[in-house]
């Protein structure tokens, strides 16, 4: 087994310098590496590893495929405030290095994914929640969040004692919408006399919502005043906060991405933490090294719903798996949704 390679960047210069050394003294091209396989690498979104959520859930997924696949993986880390233009010089000199695929973890990858795939066409570049990009060597890896967040606003309804639930979203764009679009639907469905409090923490161009656990925990605070008894929280790092506050209030949590239940960072609070709306990125980004490694990289839209297992809930709290009308509530739901009986939305 190899070792994975983490590189800190900071910056398009010292992200060039790093990427270099890590080379090992490669030639690089504009072709791209051509073979992949033995190579592959991520670029972490906004908080990077060790948020304890989405990052870490692709980081799950490089360390399974380099001890299942014998590659080695590389990891870049993003900097505070960084542009495209840093995104792009990032993509640049992964797959310069040879690595093959190079994976930008979010949606913030597209508009360097758009620059930097059609020069390196023998490379493939996958890119997780956005399929707006596309090319014949791009592979958009896309879940149906919302369904997942649907069966976590049942659940919700289902537990509260006080009729009154809340929402986190770390930054009000498209995707974080359907976290909370399915959320309320699923609590409005299961019982409509329960109050949803949405709450997003940073508007764009500012994604320090994403990343700033201060942020999540004065709105969970602030959520907790107004009686939630129950709060789901779609905020990356900035969730870990919203989890500290909801626990040491003794109200439930609803994680995100990862099984937060069994991070370790959140191990103080996990016993809070009644179930999270899990996407399957681990799998995701496997699957994509390991099509490329058997020679057949997948490229297009890649989804991933309930009816594959990509997103759904997390069982691991033994409190959860308890409530049994609440896992029947929680089941149903499940099934008439792959069934096409309920339709969730996938904006508020």
């Amino acid at each position: 087994m190899r070792r994975i390679t983490r590189i800190t960047t900071v910056g398009i210069a010292s992200a060039a310098l790093a990427l270099s050394v890590t080379a090992c003294g490669e030639n690089s091209s504009d072709s791209g590496s051509g073979s992949g396989g033995d190579k592959a690498a991520i670029a972490y979104d906004i908080g990077g590893r060790g948020d304890q959520s989405f990052n870490d859930a692709a980081y799950a997924g490089l360390a399974k495929a380099e001890k299942d696949l014998d590659i080695s993986g590389s990891e870049a880390e993003p900097s505070d405030g960084e542009g495209d233009a840093d995104k792009v010089q990032r993509l640049t000199e992964l797959a310069r290095s040879g690595n093959n695929p190079v994976i930008g973890v979010g949606f913030a990858y597209a508009p360097a994914i758009k620059k930097v795939a059609p020069k390196f066409p023998k490379t493939t570049f996958g890119i997780i929640d956005d399929a707006s990009v596309t090319g014949d060597n791009i592979a958009n890896i896309v879940f149906n969040e919302e369904q997942g967040s649907y069966l976590a606003g049942v659940a919700a309804a289902k537990v509260t004692k006080s009729k009154t639930v809340g929402f986190i979203g770390g930054v009000e764009t498209p995707l974080i919408k359907k976290f909370e679009a399915g959320f309320v639907q699923g609590v409005k469905d299961t019982d409509a006399s329960v109050n949803v409090l949405p709450q997003y923490l940073t508007q764009p161009p500012d994604f320090g919502g994403f990343s700033k656990p201060d942020l999540g925990k004065a709105a969970a605070q602030g959520q907790l005043d107004k009686k939630a008894d129950v709060i789901y929280s779609a905020a990356g790092l900035a969730g870990s906060g919203a989890i500290e506050a909801v626990s040491k209030a003794g109200k439930w949590n609803i994680g995100v991405d990862s099984d937060q239940y069994k991070q370790k960072g959140l191990a103080a609070y996990k016993e809070s933490i009644l179930t999270s709306v899990t996407k399957d990125v681990e799998d995701a980004v496997f699957n994509l090294i390991k099509s490329v490694q058997d020679g057949k990289p997948e490229t297009g839209e890649i989804r991933y719903g309930l009816d594959k297992d990509g997103v759904g809930l997390s069982m691991s709290n033994p409190a959860f798996t308890k409530m049994t009308d609440v896992i029947e509530a929680v089941d149903k739901a499940k099934q008439e949704i792959i069934d096409g009986k309920i339709t969730v939305k996938t904006a508020p």
